[in-house]
Parts: structure tokens; sequence; C-alpha cells
């Protein structure tokens, strides 16, 4: 049992509210841990430590912050091995996932600013304006589950770099890694308010902060209802808000693709973290001509994805991270299945052999029209939807019929073709051939799917303010 029922403000521990918030472990419903059920006080004690800290950290030199950073990357790097396995045990996510991505991308976040902070810091004349950059002040960060460290890396660490400080709230469902981050910044030496955490609930912790009045900017990770919650909120005092929300990614293979290896790719992508990833590409457009032959192809890459303890290295499917989750996903495969829709594997009952945890089977549907529920709403489980289509303009259309905008991917044996398509796809990031993640690269999206973008260089845009000087 781990109980961390503490908050961290004004750079030291302190004892948490009353009343407190169990943690699970998904694979075997046990309760694993505790956080504060932090309260409307706490939220105001937090902001007020970091809007005291804020002159002193935006007069820092870029050395100051760099250097605060960069003992930062190593005090998580060497608590990598413990995070990872803190991550598959309340997310549920698998070790290898756990170890490669879920522990390993923060670190690149944290390192990735430090090396931007090394570079002069850029000025800009146009006519008779100097044109600076400045801190845009205190920052309310509010995180997800599904990746609960990387989520607050990619915040905070542009926000430090720009000469911020921060609150940060991460979710009540899976926030025993940021504490663990926490352990490592009151390790680094960071000025006392510089960064602060508060535990708890969205329509308390998190409201309380997206409303308060010395919070300059909100950056908030979450679903759509709860961005337009987070956007309608700090609108009433005119803050900055970034918002990176839900996605229904299409990848789409054209018909001279090498089919076995794009469908492949694609199933490991949709199934990733348990399907619990934004970016998933959870819509898969085949030429009509090679359905039938996708389909079976998926259908075998999907059945190895066995569901299993996410703390075997060996499983590649875990659980899903609550009860309310396993019910949202299969409430989404019942309705498929009810559309029309091919179930060619998987389905709506536990895996055999999984009376407790919450396990959903890895699922595949074929013929599945663009319109139907399936393909338009994000299921974040491992469900993937086939969708045939004739002919590229078709592809096009398809992939474009979506509320989000976020991700996607496009396959082709011509790589100009390839990005000719992907020039065409609105969305914020679409990955050719299988191109890698690229954390200096922007990362937001379009339509529903955001405001904004985090990572690079336009992630630290997002917390300056620009300021002309007339000469």
């Amino acid at each position: 049992m781990i109980d961390r029922n503490a908050t961290y403000v004004d750079g030291k521990w302190t004892p948490g509210a009353a009343e407190t918030i169990d943690v699970e472990n998904p694979a075997t419903e046990e309760v694993i841990g505790t956080v504060p059920d932090g309260t409307t006080a706490d939220a105001d004690r937090a902001v007020r430590a970091a809007r005291a800290a804020f002159p002193g950290w935006a007069a820092a030199s870029r050395t100051e912050r760099a250097n605060c950073l960069r003992r930062l990357h190593d005090g998580l790097a060497k608590r990598s091995a413990e995070i990872a396995e803190t991550i598959a045990t309340d997310v549920g996510t698998p070790m290898r996932i756990a170890s490669r991505v879920q522990a390993a991308v923060p670190l690149t976040d944290i390192a990735s600013y430090v090396e931007l902070l090394q570079e002069d810091e850029p000025e800009e004349r146009i006519g008779n304006s100097l044109v600076l950059r400045e801190p845009a002040g205190v920052v309310a960060a509010v995180t997800p589950w599904n990746y609960p460290l990387h989520q607050v890396t990619c915040k905070i660490a542009p926000a430090l770099a720009a000469g911020c400080t921060v609150v940060v709230k991460p979710s009540e469902v899976a926030p025993l890694a940021v504490y663990q981050l926490f352990d490592a910044i009151h390790e680094a030496g960071f000025p006392p308010g510089v960064v602060n955490l508060i535990s708890g609930y969205g329509s308390g912790v998190g409201e309380a902060l997206v409303t308060h009045p010395e919070v300059d900017v909100v950056s908030f990770t979450g679903s759509g209802r709860g961005g337009a919650r987070v956007a309608e909120l700090a609108a009433r005092s005119v803050k900055r808000v970034t918002l990176e929300l839900g996605g229904k990614s299409a990848n789409v293979i054209l018909d001279d693709a090498d089919l076995g290896t794009a469908v492949k790719v694609g199933v490991a992508n949709a199934f990733l973290n348990g399907g619990q990833t934004c970016t998933a590409w959870t819509r898969m457009l085949v030429p009509v001509q090679r359905h039938d032959e996708a389909l079976e192809l998926a259908k075998s890459v999907a059945e190895g994805f066995v569901p299993g303890d996410p703390l075997d290295p060996k499983t590649k499917l875990g659980p899903l991270v609550s009860a309310a989750q396993r019910d949202r996903v299969h409430g989404f495969i019942s309705q498929g299945i009810e559309g029309g829709a091919r179930l060619v594997t998987g389905g709506n009952t536990a895996p055999d052999g999984f009376e407790r945890g919450y396990f959903v089977r890895p699922t595949v549907f074929g013929g599945v029209d663009p319109d139907s529920v399936i393909a338009q709403e994000e299921i974040f489980g491992p469900v993937l939807s086939v969708i045939p289509f004739d002919g590229e303009d078709e592809a096009l259309a398809i992939a474009n019929n979506s509320a989000f905008g976020l991700h996607g991917a496009v396959w082709s044996a011509d790589q100009d073709r390839a990005i000719a398509f992907a020039r065409q796809v609105r969305t914020g990031q679409i990955d050719v051939n299988g191109g890698a993640f690229n954390p200096l690269a922007p990362f937001g999206g379009y339509k529903r799917s955001g405001i904004g973008r985090e990572m690079g260089r336009h992630g630290l845009a997002e917390f300056l303010e620009t300021k002309s000087i007339q000469l």
C-alpha cells in the first residue's frame, strides 16, 4: 500500500487533505495506494506560492533554468525502472511499453528543453520595434491518466524553460508516478514555489485552478467534454488555454503500399497502451479490393495481443485503467455489432481466464461504415475499425470525415505520393510509411482535437508573451 497523502507546495511536502482517493491496480481490482482529495483551499495555497515565486524564476538566467531541468532529468532517470513498474501497476500499461515509452519519453521531454535553453535567446527587430518574448506567468497544468508522467513533463518542461511557475493537478485515477516526479523535483533544488503539486478531482481542484484569478495559463490534456469545460471556465477571466484532446486517427493504406507491414504496424499502433492513446490509428482505411486480405492480416496480428499481467515482460495487452473505461469500451463494441459491422475477432465479453481485472478482448471490425458510431467516436480501447475505400479521393474524404484531427498515417510505395496525400489530411501530425515520433516537432490537433501545440519550440511559445518596444 502506497500512501502519498501529501501536497508539494512552496518547496516542501506537507500533509494532504483529510479525505483521500483510492488508487486501484486495474489488473487485480485491488487498492494499491491513496492520494489526497484536495480542496479549493489547497489549490489557492499552491497558486499563491507559484505567484510569489514567479518574479524570481522569470528573472533567472537561461543557464539557471537549464541546470535545474538537467538535475530533474538526472533524478528522473535514476528512478526510471521504479516509474515503469508504478505505471504498469496503476495504469495497467505492459512493462515493455511502460519502460520504453511511459518512463523514457518524459526524459526526452526534459532533455529537449535543456538543449533549447543552451541556445542564445532570440531577439527580433521589426522596423523601429524590438520584439521580446517574456514568461506568461503562473501555469495550471491539468493532466490525464493514460500517459500520466509524459503528459506532465511535456507541460512543465517548456513552462519552466520559459520562466513560468507551475501548479500540477494530475489525474486522480493514476497519480502515483507524478509523486515520483515530484520527489525528483524536490531533489533537483528548484526554488520554493516554482513547481507545485495538488491532487484531487477535476470538478474540485481542477476547476479551482482554472478559475483562479492568479493563474495566467491553463494547459489541459483530456477528454473533449473536459476540454470544453476548461475553455468555458478559463474564458471568464480571459486566460490563455492550451487543449490537447481526443483523436480518431486514420491509417490510410494506399493501393501500392506494402499491405503486410502497414497492417502490422497499424494494429500495434491502434492497440498501444490498450488503445488508451489519443493518437491511436483506430480507423484503418484499405482499398476495397484488398479489404478481405487486410482483415485476415489484422485478425492474425490482433490475436497476438493476448491479454496478460502487465508486470510480465512478455505481455502485449494489459487491462484498461478502470471498470468505467472497460464498460464504456464494451458498450462501443456492442454498438458496432448492432450497427452491422463485421466482428472479425474479439467482442464484448471478458477474455478467457480473467474473472478479475478490467481486461478487454483485442477487437477488429471489418466493413465499417465511415459514418457509424465506432468510426466516429473515440473509443479509447483495443478496438480497430477497418474501412474500405474505392480510390484515393474517397480515401481522403473518409480520412477527413471526422470531428477530430490529431494524428494519422499514410502508406505508399511512392513516398512523394504519400506526402502529397498527407498534405491534404486535416490533422496536426501524420506519419508517412511509419515515420518515427519526433519530440521536437509541434504536437497538437485540428478541430475537436484541441487548441495550441506542445513539444519543441512551438510548445515553448505557448508559455511566452510577446512584447513590442518602439525605439
